[in-house]
């Protein structure tokens, strides 16, 4: 037995005499006998000689070596304290109408070891001849073996309960005034299992499924049997919250890449290794490895090993980690998992429990979140179940069953590994509940609006108007713009939808309009954009097209995006008629073929001019198009028009053809036009990852400049992806280029190391973006007098052999003025045309300092000048 055992056990019977002498064993008074048991919350051991104290009565008990109590609990209920040497003291609310055993989980506190191991000065720590670096050497080789996915054939049941909620919630608000409004929600407290602090749960979200491995086909497949969701789902997106927080909550491996491994290649340099203790886990004696990172502000795990002891396999019976204290991991204040493994008699591990809390805050001074997700398994197995086997050669790797969410209650009683705790039972009535307060009710409604972006016409809306917005904005040709529109949902069909808008311009006096109507080729369970989606779309839609701005990730007139660093009027009015088949596959493979027919009409600033001054109204052009696009393993939230992805980890592939011949449907030029995008992220473990896209295109026949592969450039003070910060609409006019866009987000590794800047909690991000391109002499017209002129207020140009560069440089501080991070730039890509033999001729081509200096002066504020980002 360990010391700090021995000495939890002299301390616990000191504990037990006392209380005998002073206190009564057990609580009197009226009521009934309430009993319960005391547990770690990591290892599920019952715990022996803990405290338990009622704090109406500052009376208590002391558990048995089983970790058994019982109180007598009166009417009005009872608050119970249960602490011990080593554990964080937890509060518990024993409800009179509880008739379960109660549970307490206590979390074990944390023990740093620089204060419990005193040490004359620094302390000298040396991998070379250390006993614990040679036992996670051989951790780390045996790693691969007693993998049960490389068998021939594998399976298991998984149960998963993700709950989020209010951390830290303070029981004050229910008292006084509020108490008879809103004092239900204490049946909605509970205590976090890691720091014992009180939470409000808000969203209880369950999934029972089975997990099939295969090598022949290979492949993983997850078929979700149950699944539900319960608590405030309708004031928000459910599916989004619920993937948003997965993602956060997901499974961890110890050879992940988002933090450093102690299992990794470089853990030797990364971290400290301490060969700590002998403890017994599930009544085996283990060794307990504890490793902390060198650095606190590193991306790594302060936690322990727990390995049994002789076993030469080396197999990790246990693992508890969290991330240290320094650390500055952008919203999440903390993280705790605990993950527990069992061998089969082959010597294969199979994970048993995976338990993962974060408290994450978004902005200092606003609520704190709290979010667990606990997963256990059983039915372990080398075999495929007959039932699932069908899914082993489908596309896609989950599959819902039609039945999942309508499964009963007594289902969930014999599936639900890990037991629900008092609160967490009854939050199927909670919405219901929150209603009937007033105030709760509206704010339901304002954040259900905020994060749909659409406002609801009735309980079982069949019309939702929105996108709210988009309902004013401003530009310069439109003046002050007013929109109206909305979408059809699946209360009125759940197949047959239709979307539409109607616009206004104060200034150029033009009503805009869309109207769209799309046939889905299987239900849908509230809105048409719903993956996957499988549909006959037809759009007709009149509107601006502002040549050279393109917003992929949002609507050109949102609100956010009506102040610009500049005022531009290069647009056309477009006249679009589409109708498209779209089609999207469970394993992420997307098929849009669609034709178009496309008119633009001439404005005073951009004009239809030949050479000889003869001008015309509009183009006409008719196009068939086809875009592919893979990514696997691709996460998102869904938003009623777009969506925005979780993460990034899967690489994206785009690939679209566009082709038209002249005079099909009044088409006045040919059009043939190839564009291919690849995106990866790459994680560089300690140092962050970089977000990677390659991109390309050429056109292949002669066409009028509306359709050469203008750069997209960006005017807003927002940062929109795939597009250049510093460039103006039209500035540079391309029928054929290659792009490169580097983002490296350095995830702290400068500013965790300031101690200012580190309480600022803000990040390095170092982009560059590079682009190649040129006008062939077919699409020139200078060389070409049936090809309109380039409009003169676009100031356009060819762009020549020096390729055009754009970089943020991160920076240490708010403060530091724009022109150092502008100059610092200029200079550095100065030097590399000096060492590449460039020409400092002043010919726009950028790296003439004083050319560049002068021209952006006049069109670019020192704001936009100031273009890094910083990542809270």
């Amino acid at each position: 037995m360990s010391l700090r055992h021995e000495l939890h056990r002299i301390l616990s019977l000191a504990t037990l005499l006392m209380v005998a002498i002073f206190c009564s064993s057990e609580i009197s008074g009226e009521g009934r006998r309430v009993r319960g048991v005391v547990k770690d919350s990591v290892s599920g051991e019952r715990l022996g000689y803990v405290n338990v104290r009622a704090e109406e009565t500052k009376k208590g008990v002391v558990t048995d070596p089983d970790g058994g109590f019982s109180f007598y609990i009166p009417e009005k209920g009872l608050t119970v304290t249960a602490f011990s040497l080593g554990y964080a003291d937890k509060k518990v609310r024993i409800h009179p109408n509880d008739r379960q055993p109660v549970e307490i989980l206590l979390a074990p506190s944390e023990t740093d070891l620089q204060e419990v191991v005193i040490r004359p000065g620094k302390e000298k720590y040396s991998k070379r001849n250390n006993p614990a670096v040679a036992f996670m050497q051989k951790i780390r080789d045996a790693r691969e073996k007693g993998d049960p996915t490389k068998e021939r054939e594998y399976s298991y049941d998984l149960y998963s309960r993700m709950t989020v909620g209010l951390n830290d919630f303070n029981t004050d608000l229910t008292a006084g005034k509020n108490r008879k409004k809103i004092a239900f929600m204490l049946d909605y407290v509970d205590t976090a299992a890691w720091t014992g602090k009180r939470v409000l749960d808000l969203l209880l979200k369950e999934k029972h499924a089975a997990r099939i491995f295969s090598r022949d086909p290979a492949g993983r497949k997850e078929v979700v049997e149950a699944e539900r969701s319960v608590g405030i789902d309708e004031a928000m997106n459910s599916q989004n919250v619920t993937a948003a927080f997965a993602d956060a909550l997901r499974e961890i491996t110890l050879m992940q890449n988002r933090f450093v491994s102690p299992l990794s290649a470089v853990g030797p340099d990364f971290y400290k290794y301490y060969l700590s203790d002998t403890v017994s886990v599930g009544g085996e004696q283990c060794v307990e490895l504890t490793f902390v990172p060198r650095n606190p502000q590193s991306m790594g795990f302060n936690g322990k090993l727990y390995v049994p002891v002789g076993d030469t396999t080396m197999f990790v019976k246990r693992v508890t980690m969290r991330v240290p204290r320094d650390i500055n991991l952008n919203y999440v204040d903390n993280i705790f998992i605990s993950q527990n493994f069992m061998k089969d008699s082959l010597g294969n591990r199979h994970k048993t429990l995976d338990d993962l809390s974060l408290e994450l805050r978004v902005m200092p001074g606003t609520p704190s979140f709290y979010g667990r997700r606990v997963t256990a398994y059983n039915n372990f197995s080398y075999s495929i179940p007959e039932e699932h086997r069908s899914f082993v050669s489908k596309l896609g790797s989950i599959f819902v069953l039609d039945e999942a969410d309508s499964r009963p209650p007594e289902y969930w009683e014999t599936v639900r590994m890990v037991p629900l705790s008092y609160a967490e039972s009854r939050m199927g009535n909670m919405t219901t509940l929150l209603r009937k307060v007033p105030f709760l009710y509206w704010t339901e409604k304002v954040v259900s609006i905020l994060t749909k972006g659409y406002i609801r016409t009735g309980r079982d809306s069949r019309f939702d108007f929105g996108p709210v917005n988009t309902l004013i904005s401003a530009n310069s040709v439109e003046g002050a713009r007013f929109r109206v529109g909305g979408v059809t949902t699946a209360n009125l069909s759940p197949r047959w939808f239709t979307r539409g808008y109607l616009a206004y311009g104060t200034k150029d006096r033009k009503f805009k309009y869309s109207a769209e109507v799309e046939y889905s080729f299987h239900d849908k369970k509230y809105h048409s954009r719903e993956f996957p989606v499988h549909s006959l779309r037809a759009l007709c839609n009149y509107d601006l097209d502002n040549l050279g701005q393109r917003y992929l990730f949002t609507n050109a007139d949102n609100i956010f995006l009506s102040l610009k660093r500049r005022s531009c009027n290069l647009t056309t009015y477009r006249r679009l008629f589409e109708l498209s088949y779209n089609l999207e596959l469970m394993n992420h493979f997307s098929l849009t073929a669609s034709l178009r027919h496309e008119r633009r009409e001439a404005t005073p600033w951009v004009p239809f001019t030949l050479s000889n001054g003869v001008s015309a109204g509009h183009t006409n052009t008719a196009s068939f198009r086809l875009q592919l696009r893979y990514a696997p393993g691709e996460t998102f939230t869904q938003g009623m028009t777009n969506r925005a992805p979780i993460n990034l980890d899967a690489p994206i592939l785009t690939l679209t053809h566009e082709y038209g011949p002249k005079g099909v449907l009044g088409s006045d030029y040919s059009v043939n036009i190839t564009e291919l995008s690849i995106f990866k992220r790459f994680w560089l473990s300690a140092f962050g990852y970089v977000d990677t896209l390659l991109r390309g295109g050429i056109v292949w026949s002669q066409v009028q400049f509306p359709s050469l592969l203008w750069p997209n450039a960006n005017l807003s003070y927002t940062i929109q992806p795939e597009s250049y910060s510093l460039m103006d609409p039209m500035e540079f006019a391309n029928d054929r280029y290659a792009a490169l866009d580097l983002t490296y987000w350095m995830q702290g590794l400068i500013f965790n190391r300031i101690p200012l800047i580190k309480k600022l909690k803000l990040r390095e991000v170092f982009t560059f973006k590079a682009l190649m391109g040129g006008l062939s002499r077919k699409n020139n017209p200078e060389c070409n007098d049936n090809l309109y002129r380039f409009p003169i207020a676009s100031s356009t140009r060819v762009m020549g052999k020096t390729p055009y560069m754009e970089t943020h440089l991160p920076r240490h501080s708010r403060r530091r003025s724009p022109r150092f991070a502008r100059l610092a730039a200029l200079l550095l890509l100065s030097d590399w045309k000096k060492r590449n033999n460039r020409s400092y001729r002043s010919n726009w081509n950028y790296w003439n300092y004083r050319s560049y200096w002068n021209y952006r002066n006049t069109c670019v504020s020192p704001i936009q000048h100031s273009t890094f980002k910083i990542q809270h």
